[in-house]
């Protein structure tokens, strides 16, 4: 029998909230592309699309909006309930294929989000929280923002999953009104995972949460390609700043630069990718690399990416025992306490 595979990054839309997506998404683009995936929403068509793939049980999290983008704090909150009650339940119906799901949060309404943080991973057995790379066009490492993290890591020991939010409307160019070309999702969303990961580094979050662990989407985004370039340029900063003094940043740090950003985790999703995946599996190292899928948003529905995704692992030719930790024992742990409660 072929060794199970955990896919721990990989996206379902409840039905119910799927209608709260059509009812109050303002983003005519998102809806277009939400409802016309249907293995995305209808449970039983991901099902059989996994047929294929007896080995591969998937950690269920929401797709795009998050609850925050759906409107004020009186639709994200009723939002987010919706979200991870569809979750579980598609958990407790399949549990071997869907052994647990990553709970998504009201994340403009911080009070209720670590309540619907307890309730998710207390009373319906969420194994992390997903939050994307800024909320509503705030930085992570906005302090207002800190009590969420902390709660994770300190209260439940559990994982963050972060994924890059960057709409149409953020133009390229200051002198247009939007992206063209979709080039806000394919390389905008690289870039906002990179930039994500670069606050919350420099910011000292890291240093004041030093067990929290964040999984990246898309392999850590263009830190592992670009990490010589980020290293040497990093470590000239403030050479290039005039109105702001970072003399103290990289003095303040108890670490070399780049092992902070070696502190966060990055999955598999590269669209089959396996040169893509050698760079992140020799950045990020074995212990910290995840198989995902990013199924269903693929040009075959699902399956693609999951197929691919498995050839570019296997194309590397890996010793069984890093094929393992990618597969199964390092989602195994993330998704697993990792201090003791508070």
């Amino acid at each position: 029998m072929t060794a199970p595979k955990i896919d721990a990054y990989n996206h379902y839309i409840p039905p119910p909230y799927l209608d709260l997506i059509r009812e109050h998404s303002k983003d005519a683009g998102i809806v277009k592309r939400m409802s016309n995936i249907r293995v995305l929403w209808d449970i039983e068509a991901r099902l059989e699309l996994l047929q294929r793939w007896p080995e591969v049980k998937q950690i269920l999290t929401l797709g795009l909006p998050h609850p925050e983008g759906l409107g004020a704090p009186e639709i994200s909150v009723r939002a987010a309930r919706i979200c991870n009650d569809g979750l579980a339940e598609a958990c407790r119906r399949s549990p071997d294929k869907f052994p647990g799901f990553i709970a998504s949060l009201p994340m403009n309404d911080i009070p209720a989000a670590l309540e619907e943080m307890d309730r998710a991973i207390g009373r319906l057995g969420a194994r992390g929280i997903q939050i994307g790379t800024n909320i509503l066009g705030r930085p992570l490492d906005d302090p207002e923002f800190f009590p969420v993290l902390e709660r994770v890591t300190r209260h439940h020991g559990l994982g963050v999953w972060m994924h890059p939010v960057r709409p149409q409307t953020f133009a390229d160019y200051r002198t247009e009104q939007k992206s063209m070309y979709e080039i806000w999702q394919v390389l905008g969303w690289p870039y906002e995972t990179s930039a994500a990961m670069a606050r919350i580094v420099f910011s000292g979050l890291l240093d004041s949460l030093p067990d929290l662990r964040i999984l990246t989407h898309h392999c850590g985004g263009m830190i592992p390609y670009f990490s010589g370039r980020a290293e040497t340029l990093w470590a000239q900063l403030g050479s290039r700043t005039a109105d702001a003094d970072y003399g103290a940043v990289l003095k303040r740090m108890t670490k070399p630069l780049m092992d902070y950003f070696r502190m966060f985790y990055g999955d598999t999703v590269l669209g089959g990718s396996a040169s893509a995946l050698r760079c992140g599996l020799d950045f990020f190292g074995p212990d910290h690399v995840l198989f995902a899928s990013d199924c269903p948003f693929d040009p075959e529905g699902g399956a693609m990416f999951i197929r691919e995704g498995i050839n570019s692992i296997g194309q590397l030719h890996l010793p069984p025992e890093i094929e393992d930790k990618i597969y199964r024992a390092n989602a195994a742990a993330l998704l697993r306490p990792a201090v003791a409660r508070e």
